[in-house]
Protein backbone atom coordinates (compact mmCIF):
# COMPACT_ATOMS: atom_id res chain seq x y z
CA UNK A 1 0.00 0.00 0.00
CA UNK A 2 1.37 3.41 -0.86
CA UNK A 3 1.17 6.62 1.10
CA UNK A 4 -1.71 7.99 -1.00
CA UNK A 5 -3.89 4.99 -0.22
CA UNK A 6 -3.07 5.26 3.47
CA UNK A 7 -3.78 8.99 3.50
CA UNK A 8 -7.12 8.30 1.78
CA UNK A 9 -8.02 5.83 4.52
CA UNK A 10 -7.17 8.43 7.15
CA UNK A 11 -9.24 11.06 5.33
CA UNK A 12 -12.21 8.68 5.44
CA UNK A 13 -11.96 8.59 9.23
CA UNK A 14 -10.37 5.17 9.55
CA UNK A 15 -7.78 6.37 12.07
CA UNK A 16 -6.02 3.70 14.12
CA UNK A 17 -2.59 3.05 15.61
CA UNK A 18 -1.80 0.60 12.80
CA UNK A 19 -2.76 3.12 10.12
CA UNK A 20 -0.66 5.83 11.78
CA UNK A 21 2.26 3.42 12.12
CA UNK A 22 1.98 2.48 8.45
CA UNK A 23 1.87 6.14 7.40
CA UNK A 24 4.84 6.94 9.62
CA UNK A 25 6.85 4.09 8.12
CA UNK A 26 5.96 5.15 4.57
CA UNK A 27 6.99 8.74 5.21
CA UNK A 28 10.19 7.56 6.90
CA UNK A 29 10.99 5.46 3.84
CA UNK A 30 10.34 8.55 1.67
CA UNK A 31 12.70 10.62 3.90
CA UNK A 32 9.81 12.95 4.84
CA UNK A 33 10.83 13.02 8.48
CA UNK A 34 8.40 15.69 9.74
CA UNK A 35 5.43 13.70 8.39
CA UNK A 36 6.90 10.47 9.78
CA UNK A 37 7.22 12.07 13.21
CA UNK A 38 3.66 13.41 13.07
CA UNK A 39 2.10 10.04 12.29
CA UNK A 40 4.30 7.98 14.59
CA UNK A 41 3.66 10.38 17.47
CA UNK A 42 -0.08 10.06 16.86
CA UNK A 43 0.26 6.27 16.79
CA UNK A 44 1.90 6.37 20.21
CA UNK A 45 -0.72 8.81 21.47
CA UNK A 46 -3.37 6.27 20.54
CA UNK A 47 -1.38 3.25 21.79
CA UNK A 48 1.52 4.11 24.14
CA UNK A 49 2.64 0.49 24.19
CA UNK A 50 3.28 0.28 20.43
CA UNK A 51 6.98 -0.60 20.68
CA UNK A 52 7.67 -0.61 16.94
CA UNK A 53 6.29 2.93 16.67
CA UNK A 54 8.61 4.16 19.41
CA UNK A 55 11.53 2.58 17.55
CA UNK A 56 10.65 4.27 14.25
CA UNK A 57 9.84 7.58 15.97
CA UNK A 58 13.37 7.65 17.35
CA UNK A 59 14.77 6.85 13.92
CA UNK A 60 12.70 9.61 12.29
CA UNK A 61 13.94 12.14 14.84
CA UNK A 62 17.53 10.97 14.36
CA UNK A 63 17.30 11.21 10.58
CA UNK A 64 15.83 14.71 10.95
CA UNK A 65 18.85 15.68 13.05
CA UNK A 66 16.99 15.98 16.37
CA UNK A 67 19.16 13.72 18.49
CA UNK A 68 17.60 14.82 21.78
CA UNK A 69 14.13 13.86 20.56
CA UNK A 70 15.49 10.56 19.24
CA UNK A 71 17.00 9.79 22.62
CA UNK A 72 13.75 10.60 24.42
CA UNK A 73 11.71 8.48 22.01
CA UNK A 74 13.98 5.48 22.46
CA UNK A 75 14.14 5.88 26.23
CA UNK A 76 10.34 6.03 26.41
CA UNK A 77 10.19 3.18 23.93
CA UNK A 78 12.40 0.96 26.05
CA UNK A 79 10.13 1.64 29.04
CA UNK A 80 7.02 0.87 26.96
CA UNK A 81 8.57 -2.31 25.57
CA UNK A 82 9.56 -3.52 29.03
CA UNK A 83 6.08 -2.80 30.37
CA UNK A 84 4.55 -4.75 27.49
CA UNK A 85 7.09 -7.58 27.63
CA UNK A 86 8.43 -6.84 24.15
CA UNK A 87 12.00 -7.88 24.89
CA UNK A 88 13.32 -7.71 21.32
CA UNK A 89 12.15 -4.15 20.67
CA UNK A 90 13.55 -3.06 24.03
CA UNK A 91 16.94 -4.55 23.16
CA UNK A 92 16.99 -2.90 19.75
CA UNK A 93 16.21 0.53 21.16
CA UNK A 94 18.85 0.05 23.86
CA UNK A 95 21.39 -0.59 21.09
CA UNK A 96 20.20 2.54 19.27
CA UNK A 97 20.66 4.56 22.47
CA UNK A 98 24.22 3.25 22.90
CA UNK A 99 25.06 4.11 19.28
CA UNK A 100 23.61 7.58 19.75
CA UNK A 101 25.72 8.12 22.86
CA UNK A 102 28.87 7.01 21.01
CA UNK A 103 27.97 9.35 18.13
CA UNK A 104 27.64 12.27 20.55
CA UNK A 105 30.99 11.51 22.17
CA UNK A 106 32.89 11.34 18.89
Amino acid sequence: MDVRQLEAMLAKGRDSPLLRFSLGKCYLDLADYPQAVTHLAECIEQDPGYSAAWKLLGKAHQEAGDLDAAQLAWEDGVAAAEKKGDVQAGKEMTVFLKRLERKRLS
